[in-house]
């Protein structure tokens, strides 16, 4: 085999693994795109669902099932106010917001988290103030939602304030049966607070790049063929005018002397 064979096999080489390289990403693209698209039918399904109580989707283990989230449930009990905790560096309104947590103590006995929105920062490391629950007696409806893991940095919090909604840690700082699966956010209160915090914003149903990503690396893969191909039709291109030579000159140069003939016959006819 010439060197110049083992060289196109090695461009060929090349583009294969290319190829292999964008298929994998363009998989993992689809993936992504389905496992989008399964979110955003999982919220078309609950997001505004009829209400149900507490106990129907979480039962006596805490946990909450994939398919329930974003699903309204009714508590009837009353919050422990005296317990409230703030979560730090929530992005609301453009800023760094606390988000605040309120233990409730539900008919059951259990305690679920209620996130009930947001405030704004304050001049220090906590908002200015803060709206109190409603006291006594309450029925509340709050989307179910599934905790987060703990900071991958280690970042703690001051008291009274948690780094992220990690229920495992919380539960550690509020008294009672703590529901550690899942936690609420605030869909309505009954009586209503004095004073309402900033609510949470819809899911958006935005698919997201990840379909029109898949085809592009898709179409790099082809790409990649394309241009090994390319280069090696110009090296025979180039090798065939090495062996054969350039024939372009003479060409020139006999259609100059043929052009030259021609008016001197020209001449001679007028002579």
């Amino acid at each position: 085999m010439s060197r110049r064979m083992m060289r196109w096999c090695v461009y060929v080489l090349i583009a294969i693994g290319f190829a292999i390289a964008c298929v994998f990403l363009s998989n993992w693209q689809f993936d992504r795109n389905e496992t989008r698209s399964e979110q955003i039918a999982l919220v078309e399904q609950n997001y505004d669902a009829d209400p149900v109580p507490l106990a129907d989707l979480i039962g006596a283990d805490g946990q909450l099932s994939p398919g329930d989230e974003w699903h309204p449930v009714i508590l009837r009990g009353e919050y422990l106010a005296d317990q409230q905790l703030l979560v730090r560096n929530r992005p609301h309104g453009g800023t760094s917001a606390f988000e605040v947590l309120v233990p409730f103590q539900d008919v059951d006995g259990r305690v679920f988290i209620v996130d009930r929105g947001w405030v704004p920062p304050g001049d220090g490391d906590s908002p200015d103030s803060v709206a109190s629950p409603p006291s006594g007696e309450a029925e509340v409806i709050v989307r179910l939602r599934p905790g987060e893991q703990l900071p991958a940095s280690g970042r703690g919090a001051p008291e009274g304030q948690v780094p992220t909604i990690n229920l495992p840690s919380i539960a550690k700082l509020v008294d009672g049966d703590v529901i550690t699966g899942a936690y609420g956010q605030l869909v309505s209160e009954d009586p209503a607070a004095a004073n309402a915090l900033g609510g949470f914003s819809s899911p958006t149903d935005d698919p997201g790049p990840h379909l029109s990503y898949a085809i592009q690396w898709i179409l790099f893969a082809i790409m990649g063929f394309v241009f090994i191909g390319y280069i090696i039709r110009t090296e025979i291109v180039k090798h065939r005018e090495e062996v054969e030579g350039v024939p372009t000159p003479v060409k020139k140069s006999r259609r100059r002397d043929k052009d030259a003939d021609v008016e001197d016959e020209l001449l001679d006819a007028n002579v």
